[in-house]
């Protein structure tokens, strides 16, 4: 039984009168003027007008290891959905940010510039578009186009070719000899919405990526013993790999064991794909934001799947292929399952919406759409971790469309609360706190500007403290408030609403607003728009009775956070009182808790690993030996 009786007076000390309702959250002008125009509203919802922009990609790459040129032959049929008539295409040349004089914040060593993508044979609905070959600068490449009205399309035809970097492996390029991960290797057309238009910021090497889903049909020629993993289905595998592989393949898609599709003796004997000087893979892919690939002549292959409809009992298939060195990477492919299946189970709880995603032994930590290029780790917990949290950016952004290049917190918050949370449901000893004691250490300094400031205007360590933590803390504490089933309701209504979308910030707080039936303003306006810090303290305890306590917890800061105090007693024995956001909604400055037990208390303390303190010296009352005497 509990020897613990706890009772709790959130109005014990107010300073003013308040109702949540009363806080209106900023509405940015180019959002009014969407409204206006009918392609957002404020109930969360997308407005009868709203558009989204698409293209089909036929892509026909080759890839030579030896040189490690990358060249492709290139078709893209846009649709303009908008009710623009477009003079111009802006097409992203991600691979020059490798170009010779380009400017970039990530380190990139001198032997990988080289000239830029090379364009060539470019036609517009079949027409020249320019004679010769062309090389443009930067990131953004302006194709003229006959005008496009509403609802019409545009054919684009091209060849590109570059040279994947060797050393400076910026979430794509040579890993190791015979291993190579290319990714934002195609000529693409930018995102052109309804709230900036065209996307024109420049890659830099910090920012991630913003793009609209697409349908993409590509084949990949590689020499005849390099395997190739990618975004969307393989086609042809029956006539690429050899009888045995083949077949272990196909049992993997059906099963919930870890099979072995390609180990060291097929390797060494030469028996992974059929004989021939050059195989070309041929992958499909619908209703998906990007393409990449990866390839290798010596990587080991694990492979399961995974139920993620238990209405339906579909499946998605997980793979780990990587470099029998690493030994980390033969526990990955468990990791990824537990992954999948608690992210469609437990948290958000949303059926996985891929057929496949695949786990490659790289140089980064990065996420595609249904692929993930990890490096490997020393330990469990980080290989654990790292695992949950790349994998979980399928949902965000990926399947909700997110323009991470300028909310990086819209993404890499989800991706943080979900290692949290998931993390300790692979591995019960884990306790997960990444980026917490960084926040504790700078919030509230002049580095610690609002969540809510577009990612393209923040730099390290801003960056770090706005894309991860902050934005992860805000959807604990909501969730904990809330609860997991209203929570989760709410949720699902975002991702019902905008998946496949391009949701903005206000988007997502109307959506959890209205899918709760809470009005959660005072919260998102305070811990994503305001500036300030978190900072808790146990400002007096009274002993009631010999067996009574009350306590004050004070809110001295203005970033709104959980109470959860940990009572210590004399026997070596805990008990935890947590107490959500909801006792700081009305504005008050402090709470009174009253804790009541038999046994001989020691002392009490606010601590949790998920809650930051910028003064931890206030955060602990030791009572006296002779207290309970008193």
């Amino acid at each position: 039984m509990k020897i613990i009786r706890l009772s709790l007076t959130c109005a014990a000390i107010l300073v003013f009168e308040w109702a949540a309702a009363q806080v209106k959250l900023p509405v940015p002008r180019n959002f009014q003027n969407a409204i206006h125009k009918g392609t957002r509203t404020l109930t969360g919802k997308p407005g009868d007008n709203y558009w989204v922009n698409t293209a089909k990609y036929r892509v026909d790459y080759k890839f030579d290891p030896g040189t490690r040129l990358v060249s492709g032959k290139e078709v893209i049929t846009y649709i303009n959905k908008s009710p623009d008539d477009l003079q111009h295409l802006t097409i992203k040349l991600f691979p020059n940010l490798y170009q010779q004089g380009a400017p970039h914040n990530s380190f990139i060593r001198p032997e990988d510039q080289f000239n830029g993508v090379q364009l060539s044979a470019v036609k517009i609905n079949g027409n020249t578009a320019f004679n010769g070959d062309k090389t443009p600068k930067g990131t953004n490449y302006l194709l003229r186009i006959p005008p496009l009205h509403q609802g019409d399309s545009v054919e684009i035809s091209l060849c590109f070719a570059y040279t994947l970097n060797e050393k400076s492996h910026q979430r794509t390029g040579e890993v190791e000899p015979g291993a190579y991960f290319i990714a934002y290797s195609f000529p693409r057309v930018a995102v052109y919405d309804d709230l900036d238009g065209w996307d024109r910021t420049p890659y830099l090497g910090q920012d991630e990526f913003y793009n609209d889903n697409s349908e993409f049909d590509v084949r990949i020629t590689v020499p005849g013993d390099y395997v190739v993993w990618a975004t969307g289905d393989l086609q042809n595998y029956e006539s690429i790999l050899t009888p045995a592989v083949a077949q272990r393949y196909e049992e993997a898609g059906k099963s919930d064991k870890v099979i072995t599709v390609i180990d060291p003796k097929d390797i060494k004997n030469k028996k992974v794909t059929r004989p021939a000087a050059t195989h070309t893979w041929h992958f499909t892919a619908k209703d998906v934001p990007d393409f990449a690939f990866a390839t290798s002549n010596h990587y080991m292959w694990h492979s399961s799947s995974v139920i993620v409809d238990s209405t339906t009992n579909r499946r998605t298939r997980v793979d780990a292929v990587f470099n029998k060195k690493h030994k980390d990477y033969f526990d990955v492919i468990h990791y990824a399952r537990a992954t999948v299946h608690h992210m469609s189970h437990t948290f958000p709880k949303w059926p996985y919406p891929y057929s496949h995603e695949t786990i490659f032994d790289g140089l980064d930590q990065m996420e595609y759409p249904m692929m993930v290029n990890d490096n490997p780790v020393t330990t469990k917990a980080d290989a654990i971790e790292l695992t949950v949290h790349e994998i979980f950016h399928t949902m965000f952004p990926f399947y909700m469309g997110i323009n991470e290049t300028k909310y990086a917190w819209m993404d890499e918050g989800w991706a943080t609360i979900g290692e949290w949370l998931i993390s300790p449901m692979i591995d019960s000893t884990i306790v997960d706190e990444y980026g917490i004691g960084n926040y504790s250490m700078n919030a509230g300094k002049d580095i610690d500007i609002p969540t809510i400031y577009p990612t393209t205007q923040q730099t390290s360590p801003a960056y770090f403290l706005n894309a991860y933590a902050k934005p992860a803390m805000g959807y604990l504490y909501v969730k904990e408030m809330l609860g997991e089933e209203l929570f989760n309701k709410a949720l699902h209504f975002y991702i019902e609403q905008w998946h496949g979308k391009h949701p903005a910030p206000i988007d997502f707080f109307l959506c959890m607003n209205i899918g709760s039936g809470k009005n959660l303003n005072w919260f998102w306006k305070k811990w994503f728009y305001e500036t300030g810090y978190p900072d808790l303290a146990i400002s007096k305890v009274k002993m009631m009775n010999t067996s009574q306590y009350s306590l004050i917890i004070s809110c001295l800061g203005n970033k709104p956070v959980p109470v959860h105090l940990v009572i210590h007693f004399a026997d070596g024995s805990r008990e935890h009182i947590k107490k959500s956001i909801a006792v700081w909604e009305r504005g008050n400055k402090s709470i009174n808790i009253t804790v009541s037990s038999p046994k001989p208390i020691e002392k009490f303390e606010l601590t949790d690993p998920h809650v930051p303190d910028v003064n931890k010296t206030n955060n602990i009352y030791i009572l006296s030996k002779n207290s309970q005497a008193q």
